[in-house]
């Protein structure tokens, strides 16, 4: 009975050293019983440590900081500094009803003491965003941050953001003062604790298994990304096509989703957002927004909506721009103006528009587009739409938070999202795929069609070559009786020499009408001056004209003249409308060089009637205020005239031709057919309407000399 009494003492006082955390001290040190009580009570007395302090030596596992005797709490505000809470007096004792929040951060303070000849390290475990740990050891002190909230080159721990090494030097005690934070409440409460280094490398293997499933499938959605990316750059750079550019987008900004969701994981490797928590958490939400964004506009161009239905792609495209604008203002809006209850409604109430919106599209687009890729669009899209709301449900109503429930695993709602996602990049993967077969089949129809048109063409040569010879073995033959046909050769000669002086007769005719019209409209520029009071301008312009008839009169008798000539005919000429018109109308002319335009010929009087045409037709009828005349001689290589105004264009000129038709454009016509026939080089004409749209912004006349 008294070994039994001895043995209910030993074991009473090993509950009370193991209370005081020396529970790993051999009992058994003597046979003597006496002996025994007195090593242990010598070693009770001796080690225990006083009230107020953890024993950091001896923690087994973990020590819970909620509710411990030894570790007081107090809440603040964000700006107190540690000396403030130093000289704070109402602290109180650790329990449940401490809970950090977006409106104030709470402190706790205990001291670890180590009784061994060795340093010890425990390890702080808290999910709370941002950790600073403050550990006064004597005179020193010493500050460790830590939190998902912190860049990782500020963090004590690198590996993970939720233990927090603390050193305990031995036979020394340590003051902590703990300041817990958070960003915003979307995880459950948790209070922290204190492992020791056996406690902490179970509990970390622990994490690390259970993230391992979903760290693993975001490494295979980021890996799958940067696959696709590859081949989707390939194919941009060698087709240039939109298609590919969107792709591309969708792909890159999903990427970039992939490495945010890694970043609130342990994962090791490619988790560079831990630099930069902060804007992280910002581009989360946006990120999203802008690779739906490309994906509206890749989806607009695979289906080719707008070959089906115009509202249909415009209704399509505004979603997608309107994404694009929501990001920019989301990410504003959390960067500056960050307030986390707004932020949940606008989370919550952005899904019921785009959700039911996506839906509405889905099944128009269904009902309207015909396009042989369609179904891969339907598959892909079904199942982003059931990711979509599968993952805004676990994130709205927290269930994934539940211990024990299906979906309760890391990220779960990020990673079912991403599910969805990768299913369907999947999908138009295929598609582009497909796509690109479709467009590999057009083209070998379009290569069957020209071979067999190269068939035709070639059986068409053969018959032409048998022609051909034919011909020649006719000419042969007219070579040979060619001694007999010399009298009818002179004959052709004499006929064509009369059909020359025919023409030059004709080209004299046309020159002699060009000068009376040209005179009619200046006679009437003077009528006009004059009946509109504007007498001294009609004076001066009187002098111009007279200047300039003196020149029409000296090349009246010529059948060519110069170009240069003819621009100082045509200066005379603008100066003078520019009299007649006033400060509304400008001209300009640029010569590249006047002594090369010396080099080429042209009809007298050849140029006047564009510029005419273009002031009276073009310039005159136009609202603008501006009205404005560009004559460009360009002798880089061969002569080139560029004649252009920003009048009403030719289609406004033509509806007022059924009034007053001019018959200068006629005129000079039919003199540059006759000099082209007459002379080397020809005068090449073309006319150009300048349009935007369908809005008329002039004319441009080019008149070309080609050998």
């Amino acid at each position: 009975q008294e070994t039994h009494k001895n043995d209910q003492i030993l074991t009473y006082i090993g509950q009370i050293l193991k209370t005081s955390y020396l529970y790993n001290i051999e009992w058994y040190f003597s046979k003597s019983m006496k002996l025994r009580l007195f090593i242990l009570i010598t070693l009770f007395l001796s080690t225990t440590p006083i009230l107020g302090q953890i024993a950091a030596d001896s923690i087994h596992t973990k020590v819970v900081l909620e509710g411990n005797p030894e570790v007081l709490a107090l809440r603040s505000e964000e700006d107190n500094s540690l000396y403030d809470i130093r000289q704070r007096q109402d602290w109180e004792p650790y329990n449940r009803t401490y809970v950090t929040s977006d409106s104030h951060d709470i402190w706790l303070k205990l001291e670890l003491i180590n009784s061994s000849n060795e340093t010890v390290f425990n390890y702080l475990y808290s999910e709370d965003h941002y950790q600073t740990i403050y550990l006064q050891n004597n005179s020193e002190l010493k500050i460790l941050k830590n939190g998902v909230y912190i860049p990782l080159n500020e963090r004590s721990n690198k590996l993970e953001s939720f233990f927090t090494k603390i050193e305990v030097p031995p036979l020394q005690s340590v003051e902590v003062y703990i300041r817990l934070r958070i960003h915003s409440r979307s995880f459950p409460v948790s209070y922290p604790e204190i492992y020791s280094e056996k406690g902490y490398w179970n509990l970390s293997r622990q994490i690390r298994q259970a993230e391992s499933k979903s760290i693993g499938f975001i490494y295979f959605y980021i890996i799958s990304l940067i696959t696709l990316i590859t081949f989707a750059v390939v194919f941009w750079i060698r087709l240039r096509k939109k298609l590919y550019l969107y792709y591309l987008g969708y792909l890159f900004f999903q990427l970039i989703y992939g490495f945010l969701v890694l970043r609130n994981t342990v994962a090791p490797i490619g988790n560079f957002f831990r630099y930069f928590p902060e804007t992280a958490y910002n581009l989360f939400e946006p990120i999203q927004f802008i690779f739906i964004a490309f994906y509206i506009f890749f989806i607009l161009h695979l289906l080719k909506m707008e070959k089906y239905d115009n509202l249909l792609a415009k209704v399509t495209f505004y979603l997608g721009v309107f994404c694009i604008i929501y990001a920019g203002l989301r990410f504003l809006l959390s960067y500056f103006f960050y307030d986390p209850k707004l932020i949940g409604i606008i989370f919550s109430g952005i899904r019921l528009i785009i959700l039911p919106l996506n839906l509405i599209l889905i099944i128009w687009i269904i009902y309207k587009v015909k396009h042989p890729l369609l179904k891969y669009f339907i598959v892909g899209q079904s199942l982003f739409f059931a990711g979509s709301i599968l993952a805004s449900y676990l994130g709205s109503t927290n269930t994934h938070l539940v211990p024990g429930h299906f979906f309760n695993f890391k990220e779960a709602p990020n990673v079912i999202f991403q599910i969805g996602l990768l299913a369907e990049v999947y999908c138009f993967s295929f598609a582009l795929g497909q796509n690109i077969f479709l467009l590999q089949k057009d083209k070998n129809i379009a290569n069957e069609a020209l071979i067999e048109q190269l068939k035709k063409n070639r059986l068409l040569q053969e018959e032409m070559n048998k022609e051909l010879d034919i011909k020649v073995n006719e000419k042969t033959t007219e070579l040979i009786e060619l001694y007999t046909q010399l009298e009818q050769q002179k004959e052709k000669e004499i006929k064509a020499d009369f059909t020359q002086k025919l023409k030059t007769m004709k080209m004299m005719a046309l020159r002699s009408q060009m000068n009376p019209h040209f005179l009619f409209n200046s006679l009437n520029a003077i009528k006009h001056l004059m009946m509109t009071a504007r007498n001294d301008d009609a004076i001066t312009y009187l002098d111009d004209f007279s200047t300039l008839l003196r020149s029409i009169l000296q090349n009246s008798s010529r059948e060519t003249i110069t170009v240069e000539e003819e621009l100082e005919i045509l200066e005379l000429y603008l100066s003078l409308e520019k009299n007649r018109i006033g400060e509304s109308f400008d001209y300009s002319i640029s010569v590249t060089s006047r002594e090369a335009l010396s080099q080429y010929y042209a009809p007298p009087l050849f140029l006047q009637p564009f510029a005419e045409n273009a002031i009276w037709h073009g310039l005159y009828p136009s609202n603008k205020k501006e009205k404005k005349l560009n004559i460009t001689f360009d002798t880089s290589e061969s002569l080139k005239i560029i004649i252009e105004d920003n009048g009403v264009g030719r289609q406004a000129s033509r509806m007022k031709e059924k009034l007053h038709k001019s018959m200068g454009m006629k005129i000079t016509k039919e003199r540059l057919s006759l000099f082209n026939h007459l002379n080397n080089p020809t005068i090449h004409l073309v006319f150009t309407d300048l349009l935007e749209g369908e809005t008329s912004l002039g004319t441009r006349v080019t008149l070309t000399y080609t050998n």
